[in-house]
């Protein structure tokens, strides 16, 4: 059984042409920017482990600094903390929180968030730091926009020739391929780079306010509020612009090469 499968594997391979391989690699790249902003998005499993940014009560030494006018002020917040052991992640289009270790509970609404929990599990607001940067910074509009343009790219690499039968001269058949319609590789790649840039000005945008908000929400909690960037969201979101970009430049190559045979055998 497995030599006859790789028997058929094998005769597949010489049909798999140039643009299928850069199509596969389209496709890999909507679903993970498709993932990226599905996070937080519901409850379901693995889902709010992608999240742009994350906050959490944690006690921990308070960093001291000679440009605090008031140090012992993380004495204060300890206090106000107590034992809250709520954790907010936020994703492009929703927030997850955890209120107590348990399961975690997604919304796209902060105000339905915000009443599962009382004052003591939620001191400070997190919810409302979490859905203030949702809706203040996070801008998912771009990758959406970059989606599009890639799926339109996918369709359009999708009507390249592939490999057939032709009779020559002698009357005997050969595999032939004809070269792809120039225009039509030149729109191809005009959209995929936009939607590399896109995705290239989305996710560092995404990454820095990120890492920005992070440092600041924990400096404020100083003590007794941590925070971090998502790396799941990071790896998707730069995963996807590396393979845009290996996108771009194959077909780049591949439209100078069709050009430099032309005029070498044209």
């Amino acid at each position: 059984m497995a030599q006859r499968f790789e028997i058929g594997w094998m005769r597949l391979i010489p049909f798999l042409g140039y643009h299928h391989v850069l199509m596969i690699l389209i496709a890999i790249a909507i679903i993970l920017l498709s993932l990226l902003l599905a996070g937080c998005s519901s409850s379901s499993p693995l889902i709010p482990g992608i999240f742009l940014i994350s906050l959490y009560y944690q006690s921990y030494p308070a960093v001291p600094s000679t440009a605090q006018a008031d140090f012992n002020v993380h004495n204060a917040i300890a206090t106000v903390v107590g034992d809250a052991r709520l954790a907010a992640r936020v994703g492009f289009f929703g927030i997850c929180i955890n209120p107590d270790g348990g399961s975690w509970l997604c919304s796209n609404n902060a105000t339905a968030l915000a009443n599962e929990v009382t004052v003591a599990q939620d001191p400070l607001n997190l919810i409302w730091l979490a859905s203030q940067f949702k809706d203040m910074i996070v801008f998912p509009y771009l990758i959406i926009i970059a989606i599009i343009f890639a799926f339109i790219c996918l369709l359009l690499l999708a009507t390249f020739p592939g490999w057939h039968e032709e009779e020559d001269a002698h009357g005997s058949e050969r595999e032939v391929k004809p070269f792809p319609s120039r225009p039509v590789s030149q729109i191809a790649l005009a959209i995929i780079f936009i939607a590399s840039i896109f995705v290239l000005v989305s996710v560092l945008w995404q990454h820095t306010a990120s890492v920005a908000a992070s440092i600041i929400a924990q400096d404020m909690g100083n003590g007794s509020v941590l925070s971090g960037v998502g790396t799941t969201a990071m790896v998707l979101g730069w995963f996807s612009f590396a393979l845009l970009i290996i996108v771009t430049i194959g077909l780049l190559v591949m439209i100078l090469s069709i050009r430099v045979l032309a005029e070498t055998f044209g």
